[in-house]
């Protein structure tokens, strides 16, 4: 796909989030108004293929759950192994339209590796993620990125104190939920491990704080516009201050390589991404 089509998107869902603007300037590219409609909708996630693994797979069960957050009552979706050992426990954390069907998929494939998984709900403070995607966007923009940070470690503490998780937690996230989890690296010292895929680094001057392992997933720095400038410069932080972190670029992936609902994701990208992940989380939470 032309390079100038997947920045425009990357655009439309980091900044305006505006779809008339970006199929008037898609326009412009592709030749037409219904070849740049096209192009979104193919962009889009669509989570009708959502699904890896099954919410009836006998391998896992599933509960809503609630704890206390920084916001109040936060809202989670929690997938564990069906067996009654004590397993390492995952805060999975959204992008920015929030809980939603890939994410949920995300905590059901941890499960099925073994984990208690909590796919966290960071919109609980206006009611939840809801279904409809243009209110999602509405609701994200109202978010405070450290209240929410504040709410994803309070999950932390609410899977630590669950009888069936082992007394160790990581943390993945992807795109905002990345940043989010670059945060809790900063502020949270009882992480066991924190897995980034593409997400915002922290401020240069908070790397210093980190005390969890790290994995960093990113996307190849030519093609993501927005990170790629930015992510040399926090491995060189990290460095400075001996951080115990493994950075991956994925060549030839657009950010948001990992999601298999939408028109950017990278198979290749995202199945070498999800084996580092699972063997990090093995050596860190075990």
């Amino acid at each position: 796909m032309d390079k100038r089509i997947i920045d425009l998107y990357d655009d439309f869902i980091h900044i305006h989030f505006d779809r008339r603007l970006f199929i008037e300037k898609a326009a412009k590219i592709v030749g037409g108004t219904a070849a740049a409609t096209a192009l979104l909708s193919t962009l889009q996630p669509d989570y009708a293929r959502a699904t890896t693994i099954a919410e009836n797979d006998p391998r896992i069960t599933i509960e809503q759950v609630t704890f206390k957050g920084a916001t109040g009552e936060v809202k989670g979706y929690l997938v564990k192994p069906a067996d009654s050992a004590k397993h390492g426990g995952i805060v999975v954390v959204h992008q920015n339209l929030g809980l939603n069907p890939h994410i949920q998929d995300i905590a059901r494939r941890l499960a099925v590796e073994g984990y208690v998984a909590l796919a966290v709900d960071l919109m609980s403070p206006f009611g939840g993620t809801p279904k409809d995607r243009e209110e999602a966007v509405k609701i994200f923009k109202q978010l405070d990125i450290g209240k929410a940070t504040g709410d994803a470690n309070a999950a932390v503490a609410y899977l630590r104190s669950r009888s069936d998780v082992n007394g160790k937690v990581g943390t993945v996230g992807f795109c905002w939920g990345g940043s989010i989890i670059n945060r809790m690296a900063v502020s949270n010292p009882t992480l066991n491990a924190a897995v980034v895929y593409y997400g915002a680094p922290p401020d240069a001057a908070d790397v210093a704080k980190i005390k969890v392992p790290l994995l960093l997933n990113y996307a190849d720095p030519k093609l993501d516009k927005w990170l790629g400038p930015l992510v040399p410069g926090y491995e060189e932080a990290l460095k400075a201050a001996h951080i115990n972190y493994q950075l991956f670029f994925y060549e030839g992936a657009n950010h948001a390589f990992n999601d298999d609902t939408s028109g950017v994701y990278d198979d290749g990208a995202a199945k070498a991404a999800w084996q580092r992940t699972i063997a990090f989380f093995k050596a860190n939470l075990s």
